[in-house]
């Protein structure tokens, strides 16, 4: 009987020394990054979205989060709320940047954003790259249902509600890489010069200035009241 115990003890042992070997390989894979919502439903707009990427490293802390946008979202619907202590935020053509000092070893960063407008979908995918401090990146970027196995990098996915009654797209936001039509220049004033100018601008081409004019014509009013005078007293002469 005590032979029968001791074996069964044994076993036992050896079970729980098994589960705990394989929790302890299988933990780093379990590791991931989620993504929530308050208001997880299509075309709700100014939705808040909180990325949590889990650690999955034991020497160095997350320096850096890259996510790539799903169809329907475009960068500049995207405003940062908040996340680790002195990250920055950097759009990309694909979505954007989130990067700083690094995080405390062993520590998760938790970020969140602000999306304009969520796409009418029924879920969204966001394809997330995680950056340590070693260089270590862990790729969070497989699509479709999780492999079961632990071993998948699945990328971090938000279920949305239908959208409400009477929802509908707004219009897109500007694009920043969208250039503006430059302004055309304003042509030289062409105005029409007064009739005084004109005037002085042909006597001028002329060669001969208004006051050369008025000399000449008194000149032949002389010469004509001369030669009135003249013929008169020839006239008279003759009588």
């Amino acid at each position: 009987m005590s032979k029968n115990h001791g074996t069964v003890r044994r076993l036992a042992l050896l079970t729980a020394a098994t589960a705990t070997a394989v929790l302890l390989t299988g933990g780093p894979a379990v590791a991931h990054v989620e993504v929530e919502a308050d208001n997880a439903q299509a075309l709700a707009e100014n939705v808040e979205l909180t990325f949590i990427a889990e650690s999955e490293s034991a020497d160095a802390g997350i320096t850096e989060l890259r996510v790539v946008l799903p169809e329907g979202i475009a960068p500049a619907d995207v405003a940062y709320d908040e996340g680790p202590d002195g990250w920055k935020f950097t759009a990309r053509d694909d979505g954007y940047v989130i990067k700083g000092p690094a995080v405390k070893t062993g520590e998760d960063a938790e970020h969140s954003v602000v999306i304009r407008q969520l796409p009418d979908a029924k879920e969204l995918a966001f394809k997330t790259l995680q950056t340590y401090s070693d260089g270590r990146i862990d790729r969070w970027i497989e699509l479709g249902e999780p492999s079961g196995d632990g071993h998948g990098n699945e990328a971090p996915a938000l279920a949305l509600k239908a959208a409400a009654p009477g929802a509908k797209p707004v219009s897109p936001s500007p694009s920043k890489t969208q250039s503006e039509s430059p302004s055309p220049t304003p042509a030289k004033s062409e105005t029409s010069p007064s009739p005084a100018a004109q005037a002085k601008e042909k006597d001028e081409d002329s060669g001969m200035s208004a006051g050369a004019w008025i000399g000449i014509g008194a000149a032949v009013l002389v010469v004509v009241g001369g030669a009135v005078y003249f013929a008169r007293r020839r006239a008279n002469a003759q009588q």
